[in-house]
């Protein structure tokens, strides 16, 4: 224990007191700053919205090295005057509210006063501002919170606002930082949302000296995002058209019936021109979505809700992330009937005569899972004609260009199992066939008694185990593509994939950098059908960004990878003829433990005789 420590546990013992000192202002503002500024992309943010309040059509970001060593935002907006810039460095100084009572009814992204200050206090800071009724304007220069100058300059009206050696003053909260690609990707992202809110505001982001992306003013929201997030997303989205009740305006864009993503990171909600993250929100489009999109999945879409002020608290965290609706019930209600409406009426010219809408909705989502389960099947290429008598299902195949090498998903029967003695687990030699339930079940005739199998539960099971013992053996084989694929990711997406792109080469995807978030797969392993390859990799990255990889525990990585693949492996059901169900049974007992798929729940289930005796009272 240090000595100045052991001093002041003394002093406390002998009856001292600590004295109460009120903090001079240059700390309160470094203590400001950790509140509200955490990270480059919140500098971002608060210079960003304090030029959209200043009514600005024009803004210009530019940032080096993730943020950390230069960040440049300048805009056209009204501008300051010198006394005007010099008092913004006050805390609490704003133009944006007079009284107390002024909380209840905020109109503005910005209105603490607090941001400029706090920023000014970790960094070396420069703020020039002209007024477009004044001949010059504004430079005012501030290092580590401490006023080297302030003298007039030559600019046009506006704002322009340096921030370099960002964190210089707290040296420690540096290393709390990311990386510059992380750093960089939020900066991106914060950004997007801007320029989706404001598509009447023409943004540019330049990056190290080079343009990430320039959109002039769009006339319609869905432009903005054909401009900012691509028109892959764009083809994704359909208009929700405006909906409003008692005072609550919704307008934005939906992901169409059946389009989903692995994560919440391409649901967006605005309330009030403010890009906010509100579980009300999320939870109400999540819900609307239910029978749309496959379980576990979510929605995708651009959510702009308009309030009265006074229905809206947004004072509730330092970096304004969230807020609190007065009636959070009814928000959500109407959030919730809005996006189910346009759900069914986008869902309608496919779905079967219906009296029913919800009944009509669930349908639709069905049909739309069905097809595509069916077209993601891969075509079986030209070959001889099959022996008769020969199974319709057979063991996912070891491509053609392999066929010498030990492939994951070589026939499972090839694993040697000593009979099990088990009456839970029979050996299915024994196992007779009587017929189907709803196509996904089959019922067997045994020496115990009656069998139920759930054949999709089985072949999750056999495909599972067939991508594990790949890894086990390293023997996972990679099935080159004639055309490389390209996938595109969202900003922090990319930056964890580019983190992690060792790993997916050990597993068996090729994938190298073609762009800014732009990769192309060159190969895949192949246990998993080239249709499906996308949707996986997004979701392998997006479980790596919420839960991280961990080197020391591959294992546990891989068995999650098996567990995913097997799901998406799964073949449709219906076109197992009688000899396909037992050689899916015959690899089912080869399993190491065929008793249950990779989520747990049972394959199949047994009911002896004396169970059925018991049933009809014998």
């Amino acid at each position: 224990m240090c000595a100045a420590h052991l001093n002041k546990i003394d002093a406390l013992q002998a009856g001292g007191q600590p004295q109460i000192r009120v903090l001079p202002d240059r700390v309160a503002n470094q203590i400001a700053a950790g509140e509200v500024i955490e990270r480059p992309a919140a500098v971002v943010k608060e210079l960003v919205e304090n030029s959209l309040d200043a009514g600005a059509t024009q803004i210009e970001v530019e940032f080096r090295q993730g943020g950390k060593s230069y960040i440049r935002v300048e805009d056209n907006g009204c501008g300051m005057r010198p006394d005007e810039a010099l008092l913004s460095l006050e805390r609490h100084a704003t133009s944006k509210l007079r009284q107390a009572d002024d909380l209840l009814s905020i109109q503005t992204l910005g209105f603490r006063g607090e941001a400029l200050p706090s920023i000014a206090s970790v960094s070396r800071f420069t703020l020039k501002s002209r007024r477009a009724d004044w001949e010059h304007g504004t430079e005012i220069l501030v290092n580590g919170g401490k006023l080297l100058h302030k003298r007039d300059c030559g600019m046009p009206p506006g704002s322009r606002i340096e921030v370099a050696h960002l964190f210089n003053s707290v040296p420690a909260r540096r290393k709390f930082l990311k990386t510059d690609a992380t750093e960089a990707a939020h900066i991106i992202y914060l950004l997007r949302l801007h320029a989706v809110a404001r598509p009447d505001v023409a943004f540019a982001l330049i990056e190290n000296g080079r343009t990430v992306f320039k959109t002039p003013i769009c006339p319609t929201q869905q432009d903005r995002v054909h401009e900012i997030w691509g028109a892959n997303l764009a083809r994704d989205l359909c208009v929700l058209p405006a909906v409003e009740a008692e005072g609550v305006l919704l307008t934005g864009l939906i992901g169409k019936p059946g389009v989903s993503r692995s994560s919440r990171r391409e649901l967006v909600t605005l309330v009030n021109g403010r890009p906010i993250d509100s579980r009300t929100l999320n939870f109400a489009v999540i819900e609307a979505y239910h029978s749309f999109i496959p379980r576990g999945k979510y929605p995708l879409g651009f959510l702009f809700l308009r309030l009265p002020p006074d229905a809206v608290d947004v004072n509730i965290h330092p970096a304004k992330r969230e807020v609190r609706f007065r009636e959070e019930a009814k928000v959500r209600q109407f959030v919730l009937r809005a996006v189910e409406q346009e759900l069914r009426r986008q869902a309608t010219p496919y779905l079967h005569p219906s009296s029913h809408p919800v009944d009509a909705a669930a349908s639709k989502a069905t049909a739309i899972m069905a097809e595509r389960m069916t077209t993601e099947l891969p075509t079986p290429a030209p070959s001889a004609p099959r022996p008769k008598g020969a199974p319709d299902w057979v063991p996912e195949p070891v491509h053609q260009a392999h066929e010498t090498a030990p492939g994951p998903l070589a026939p499972a029967t090839s694993v040697s199992r000593e009979p099990s003695t088990d009456a839970a687990a029979p050996t299915g030699s024994d196992w007779r066939l009587i017929g189907r339930l709803r196509d996904s079940m089959a019922v067997f005739e045994t020496d115990a008694g009656m069998l139920v199998l759930h054949l999709r539960a089985a072949h999750q099971r056999i495909v599972y185990e067939r991508i594990a013992r790949a890894f086990a053996e390293n023997t996972v084989v990679r099935q080159p593509l004639l055309v490389p694929m390209p996938i595109e990711f969202e900003p922090v997406a990319a930056a964890v994939l580019e983190e992690h792109l060792a790993f997916f080469q050990t597993i068996g995807f090729d994938l190298e950098c073609f762009g800014r978030n732009f990769y192309r797969l060159t190969a895949h392993p192949d246990w998993i059908r080239e249709q499906q390859v996308g949707a996986f990799v997004r979701d392998l990255v997006a479980e790596i960004r919420e839960k991280g990889l961990n080197p020391q525990k591959m294992s546990l990585a891989h068995d999650f990878i098996a567990r995913s693949a097997a799901l998406q492996a799964v073949r449709a059901d219906e076109h197992l003829s009688d000899a396909a169900v037992m050689a899916l049974v015959n690899d089912l007992m080869a399993c190491e433990l065929p008793l249950a798929c990779p989520q747990g729940k049972p394959t199949f289930f047994e009911c002896a005789y004396q169970e059925l005796d018991k049933r009809f009272g014998k």
